[in-house]
């Protein structure tokens, strides 16, 4: 299977395991700028060159040494799973992607034909009931990731630990995973570990939200959105997430984490 979602710098001085929906534009445009000194020039995602990628066939072999040797810094960074659900819906169900269309071509037709969700028009910018309508997609989010159907889970809102866990059931060992809500003091943890052929003054970085602007702009707090059945599909759907990353699966309006997160734990419990 190997290691998908790997990226890699080219002076091999860190490995980073994308998580969708985890801050994974800005770190992947960190790791380039720390090798090159400058930004990618558009969405790190399309870049096929100057970064170590998984997706690209030549990369592959340098990866695979540097997770096995494991003389690379290797991390990775998780969310909150009620606020990456919730992005998930307003970025990919109800926005226009950067290909001008919508996302996975008939899926929003068939949410709305199957689930009854609303989307905001063709444009994403008419009013909608949006709480109707995202209590309705945790109900498609639920029947992927149990049943497998309509469809098979999506990787925006597929569990975060089991895109960590792929990592680590093939050989890898994390030396850090990170928090998205607590992402400036975990990414200079990360850059004082490690040796860059180029210096990276984090304050200076921009955050590069890919995703931002492509959906309506979610119009109540966070935790008006769950009621009691949605909160039990959450921790149902995310249950890993919250034990293993220590978020307060009771308060969908407490974002951040509510303990320290253990890696003995992570690598015991996803490695098996």
């Amino acid at each position: 299977m190997g290691f998908p979602g790997t990226w890699m710098t080219e002076s091999n001085s860190v490995l980073y395991r994308v998580v969708p929906k985890c801050a994974c534009s800005t770190i992947g445009q960190i790791m380039y700028y720390s090798d090159h000194g400058r930004f990618f020039d558009g969405d790190i995602h399309d870049a096929k060159s100057g970064l170590h990628k998984w997706a690209i066939a030549e990369s592959q072999a340098r990866i695979t040494q540097a997770v096995q040797q494991r003389q690379t810094y290797a991390f990775t960074c998780v969310r909150n799973p009620y606020t990456r659900v919730l992005s998930s819906f307003f970025d990919k169900i109800c926005g226009i992607q950067r290909n001008g269309k919508r996302y996975r071509g008939n899926l929003v037709p068939q949410l709305t034909y199957e689930y009854g969700i609303e989307v905001g028009g063709a444009d994403g910018k008419e009013p909608f009931d949006q709480i109707k309508s995202f209590r309705r997609f945790l109900l498609f989010v639920r029947d992927t990731i149990r049943f497998r159907r309509p469809m098979e889970p999506d990787i925006h809102w597929s569990a975060t630990s089991g895109h960590v866990s792929t990592f680590i059931y093939n050989g890898g060992r994390y030396d850090k995973v990170i928090w998205t809500e607590r992402f400036n003091e975990g990414m200079q943890e990360v850059l004082d570990a490690i040796e860059t052929p180029q210096p990276v003054d984090l304050a200076s970085i921009p955050r590069f939200n890919e995703s931002e602007g492509h959906g309506p702009k979610r119009a109540h707090p966070v935790e008006d959105y769950f009621d009691d059945l949605s909160m039990h599909l959450v921790y149902e759907i995310y249950k890993r997430d919250f034990e293993l990353f220590k978020y307060d699966v009771d308060n969908p309006g407490n974002k951040m984490p509510v303990g320290e997160i253990d890696l003995g734990e992570i690598h015991a419990k996803l490695g098996e």
